[in-house]
């Protein structure tokens, strides 16, 4: 299968090597960062710390998010999140960096809201239809209704007879023998609530069409999230190809919760070794058991690797950012400030 190339989005033009997290949030032209990815990567997460960090570097931000549980609101401390942006409190701005990165001068803002599927698709109802088309629309389920229960219908269900000589009769004759039988009046209460349905979901088709063209726009940037897991990175190249297949333009790739390098320099096999020799004499010896945790934790952090080397050679030109998994959960705006850090490329300290 052919690979698709990437539209590399607008905080990188030469594209592959670190994904530059600040230079993308200072970019004056990033107006809006889609993050996206399978279900369980952190998307909540790396959305809410990009969000907090460009606020404290001089953006006013707004994050979004369609997911209904309460993780980004407790980290926020907010009580509600619903379809009206609120103000997280809480937010220093360190101020713009100047002209050097291009960001925003003054004082950063953050508000946070949760888009309220159903109570957005009232919305748009309600915009598209006036009163009278409204009533026309309500009207339309029950036109239906009727015109199912009756001849027609019954007319459709009924045992066909002679099936081939009706065919062979025509199209035309076989709608002048529905008028007939039916009347103009069934045909109008069609028509009427196709036209009902049109109205509305025109107002959707063109709403859809200026939506795909933002995400396709400039200052649009996509960031594909994923775990450090071969599936994970498998639906991470998928998002990439069919990103590039609609011409979106792809920040990066942020592989999420990588297992943290271990201290020192000593191998796995090094201190698989030396646990083995250590166990001969003592079994129970908790610098062998030490060791051996050692070990495994450099054969993670080797797979690792590996996995993420093999989607570079896939995937060249997708810069990458690597944030190591944290000791805990994130619950405050500590914590999304930790994640926005190792996103930058900060080491932890």
């Amino acid at each position: 299968m052919s690979r698709a190339r990437a539209r590399v989005g607008p905080q990188s033009t030469t594209g592959g090597g670190t994904l530059d997290v600040d230079r993308l949030l200072d970019d004056p032209h990033t107006g809006i960062i889609v993050c996206c990815g399978s279900g369980g990567v952190g998307k909540t997460t790396v959305s809410a710390a990009l969000a907090l960090r460009a606020a404290e570097r001089g953006r006013r931000v707004v994050v979004l998010t369609i997911d209904p549980a309460r993780r980004l609101a407790q980290s926020m401390g907010i009580e509600v999140l619903d379809n009206t942006p609120r103000p997280v409190s809480g937010v220093g701005s360190t101020g713009s960096t100047g002209a050097e990165t291009g960001a925003e001068t003054g004082e950063g803002r953050l508000d946070a809201m949760m888009l309220d599927m159903k109570r957005t698709f009232d919305e748009v109802v309600e915009s598209q239809a006036s009163p009278e088309k409204a009533l026309d629309f309500l009207d339309a389920p029950e036109r239906l209704s009727s015109f199912l229960d009756g001849r027609f219908i019954r007319l459709l269900l009924a045992p066909a007879k002679g099936p081939a000589r009706l065919m062979s009769a025509g199209f035309g004759l076989v709608t002048n023998a529905l008028n007939r039988i039916l009347g103009t009046q069934v045909l109008r209460d069609m028509q009427t609530f196709v036209a009902a349905f049109d109205t509305l979901f025109g107002g959707f088709r063109q709403r859809a069409q200026k939506t795909f063209e933002l995400l396709q726009a400039d200052g649009t940037a996509f960031l594909v999230v994923a775990a450090p897991e071969p599936d994970a990175l498998r639906e991470a190249a998928y998002f990439v190809e069919r990103l590039s297949e609609d011409d979106m333009p792809l920040a990066g790739l942020v592989v999420n919760r990588a297992s943290p390098e271990p201290l020192g320099d000593v191998s796995a096999e090094q201190a698989s070794a030396a646990a083995q020799r250590l166990r001969r004499d003592d079994p129970d010896s908790l610098t062998a058991g030490l060791l051996r945790l050692h070990a495994d934790r450099v054969q993670m952090v080797e797979r690792e690797a590996r996995l993420r080397r093999r989607f570079e050679a896939a995937h060249p030109q997708v810069p990458m950012a690597v944030v190591p998994a944290l000791a805990g959960d994130v619950h405050d705006l500590a914590g999304l400030r930790q994640v926005g850090a190792l996103l930058a490329g900060e080491r932890p300290t």
